[in-house]
């Protein structure tokens, strides 16, 4: 058997020493080739991180030889694909043997550090949750996602934007201290500054459950290390008020895919004024450096990636249209969580805190 054929990581002396990576080839709109170029821009950025890739080795083995791998990858042979249109519970029966359960099997047996796929949401945090479990006292894991934002670091972030549609004070209370451990070792800030998402910042607005998350958050953020502002709105979460924004995920899905919307609506429009005279289409070649700066700001391709949060292992959500730029953003979030012991330190962070916002160690 080929080194990208091998089926245990232990055979490979190249990835001793390596953060390895386990990467879904399958489910992306963009096929396995894009997966792969994705996986070569990020070795060719960074020697200290290998691969496991799963999907049929047939299929991906010319692909990765193409891209001259073979010392960072090693393939596992997985024939099923979990398709965009699969429901979660067909997969959580019958897939096993997709691209996708292998590669959280991986991190499962400690052989990657953390998950990365452009498969099917649901069907990803139903076998991650299955696979992996949620960390002890975790009652609902979320989806935490980058917002491009007016702040140093560039990006805010926000949580839950999809896990789960419902949530409780409690959750909430848990998602404020996920999202402050991520923007500590995701992002490298010692103190960020939570937010709470409501219809407005006055303490008398929003459901009952909005007003006793904010007790309990104000409570726990100073015996946590962060800043806790209050209500935020709409408004705010591009904004450099706040680094982490709280919400429940059917409030969080529908304002993300609001904005992904905007953003492409905008661009459209930039695009279609530009071109609409001669002067204006000199006005945009005049423009050219701007426009790219600006483009380069938004792209969407360089926060690729959804953290999911309170399972006992790291997954990474690439979006399903990830060309191979996304893919290596995704990677390179992966790489840094992995680099950091992101999961093991919001696991104690977690653990200390319990319900009641107790102390916990302020290493994480």
């Amino acid at each position: 058997m080929s080194d990208t054929a091998s089926n245990d990581t232990r055979q490979l002396p190249a990835l001793t020493g390596r953060v390895v990576i386990s990467v879904d080839a399958m489910g992306g709109d963009a096929g396995p080739a894009a997966v792969v170029a994705g996986i070569a821009q990020s070795a060719s950025k960074n020697p200290d991180i290998a691969f496991i890739l799963h999907g049929p080795a047939a299929e991906l083995r010319p692909l990765v030889e193409k891209r001259r791998l073979a010392s960072r990858v090693v393939i596992r042979d997985a024939v099923g694909v979990v398709k965009m249109d699969d429901k979660p519970s067909h997969v959580m029966r019958h897939g096993k043997d997709t691209s996708m359960w292998s590669t959280i099997q991986a991190v499962e047996k400690g052989e990657a550090a953390v998950a990365v796929s452009c498969g099917n949401t649901g069907a990803l945090m139903a076998v991650s949750m299955l696979r992996l479990r949620k960390i002890e006292g975790v009652n609902r894991p979320a989806i935490a996602c980058l917002w491009p934002s007016r702040n140093p670091q560039g990006f805010n972030i926000m949580l839950d934007v999809g896990a789960d549609i419902r949530a409780d004070q409690q959750d909430l209370l848990q998602y404020a201290l996920m999202g402050m451990s991520y923007a500590r070792n995701g992002m490298g800030l010692s103190r960020p500054r939570v937010g709470l998402l409501n219809v407005g910042t006055e303490e008398h607005k929003g459901r009952a459950e909005l007003k006793v998350a904010h007790d309990l958050i104000e409570a726990a953020a100073a015996k946590n290390d962060f800043d806790f502002v209050g209500f935020v709105e709409g408004g705010d979460i591009p904004s450099d008020r706040v680094d982490v924004i709280v919400t429940d995920g059917f409030t969080g899905n529908i304002a993300l895919k609001t904005g992904e919307g905007t953003a492409k609506l905008i661009g459209q429009f930039l695009r279609e004024a530009f071109k609409h005279t001669p002067l204006s289409r000199l006005a945009a070649l005049l423009a050219l450096t701007s426009l790219k700066r600006l483009n380069k700001r938004i792209d969407p391709r360089r926060v690729n990636g959804g953290v999911f949060l309170g399972l006992n292992g790291t997954v990474v959500k690439s979006h399903g249209g990830a060309d191979a730029t996304g893919v290596s953003a995704a990677i390179k979030l992966a790489f840094q969580l992995a680099q950091s012991r992101f999961s093991e330190r919001l696991a104690a962070r977690l653990a200390s805190v319990g319900h009641a916002g107790q102390d916990a160690p302020h290493n994480d």
